[in-house]
């Protein structure tokens, strides 16, 4: 039986780039790294040199015309995300895309048709689907094991905040961040949300502010089945990485803890003390990237669903639009005014 093997163009040799090519080109038996663009022609020659036979092209839609070229994976900048997935598509080629796929729901709708009429793939970056612990959580719920979900709160805080080159183009805390705390919201409670009540404020860098962006917020979130989530965000926390969730049901709870570089605990007459969590997210969920790309590459070759859709990615960002909403006017918005 001759071997499946995926061949992927990788579109952005930045961050995510480099560590999404370093798992399909080394760590995925049944995925090759065939090609790599980017606007920064250096970035994309030295990310493909990296990687064995991997070739560098100068444009995605170079990419895009190889025939040998099963499918991409898309980390370029958050404005480009539209295009590339709606050229991909209708040159027939399967998509995995970092979020989100545009910051308005008319890129997004525009995409995600070019998706369904090409019939491939489409999975989005929401890679913390994928970390052990979160999944435990969802387990916990999933399985009854806790009973039916009543309240969730989650905790997303950054060690710092990020440049304010980077701010002038994410589209905002909440769509740039919390995004991902609404997808795991949806994931962990197995329900869709109602009703989104966001609060925001600049309690850390003025320039953020200057930006018309927040560095500090709280969401409360009213879903289909009754259970309340809250999300609470912030731009720096001076002792490392703060990712926690809290999970209450009717028959128990369920909570996790922040990754630490390691177990030890220092005890004396006046202390207990350990060292600081992990201070960055490549860290935090470096196991969870690889994971992601590895379910991509199943589902396309074993033809099955993307674990996490397009429309996934839609509804995180209605999330999102909803919570800039009710921040600017002071006021609780129902999805279905932004849907």
């Amino acid at each position: 039986m001759a071997e499946r093997i995926l061949n992927i163009g990788l579109v952005g040799a930045g961050r995510m780039g480099r560590l999404h090519a370093e798992n399909i080109a080394r760590r995925i038996p049944n995925a090759r790294l065939h090609s790599v663009a980017d606007v920064n022609e250096q970035a994309a020659r030295l990310c493909a040199s990296l990687h064995g036979e991997c070739e560098c092209v100068s444009t995605h839609l170079e990419m895009l015309d190889d025939p040998r070229l099963d499918a991409v994976v898309i980390c370029s900048a958050t404005d480009t995300h539209s295009q590339i997935i709606q050229d991909a598509a209708r040159a027939g080629k399967h998509i995995f895309c970092e979020k989100p796929v545009a910051l308005t729901l008319a890129e997004t709708d525009a995409a995600l048709r070019a998706v369904r009429d090409a019939d491939v793939k489409l999975q989005l970056g929401f890679n913390q689907r994928f970390d052990a612990t979160f999944r435990r959580v969802y387990d916990a719920r999933a399985s009854g094991e806790i009973g039916e979900p009543h309240l969730l709160h989650i905790i997303s805080r950054d060690p710092a905040p990020p440049p304010l080159d980077y701010v002038k183009t994410s589209g905002g805390i909440f769509l740039d961040m919390t995004i991902h705390d609404f997808d795991m919201a949806r994931f962990l409670l197995g329900a869709e949300v109602e009703q989104v009540y966001a609060r925001a404020n600049v309690l850390i860098q003025p320039a953020i502010g200057e930006l018309g962006d927040y560095d500090t917020a709280m969401v409360m979130l009213n879903f289909t089945n009754g259970a309340l989530a809250t999300i609470e965000n912030s731009r720096q926390a001076v002792y490392g990485y703060d990712q926690r969730v809290e999970l209450l049901g009717s028959r128990g709870g369920v909570s996790s803890e922040n990754h630490f570089p390691n177990a030890v605990t220092i005890s004396n007459a006046n202390f207990l003390r350990r060292d600081l969590p992990l201070n960055f997210f490549l860290e935090r969920y470096i196991t969870s990237y690889f994971h992601e790309m590895n379910a991509f590459v199943d589902a396309v070759l074993d033809d099955t669903p993307v674990p996490v859709s397009g429309d996934d990615g839609r509804i995180a960002l209605v999330l999102g639009l909803a919570a800039k909403q009710s921040v600017e006017e002071n006021r609780p918005v129902r999805v279905d005014e932004i849907a």
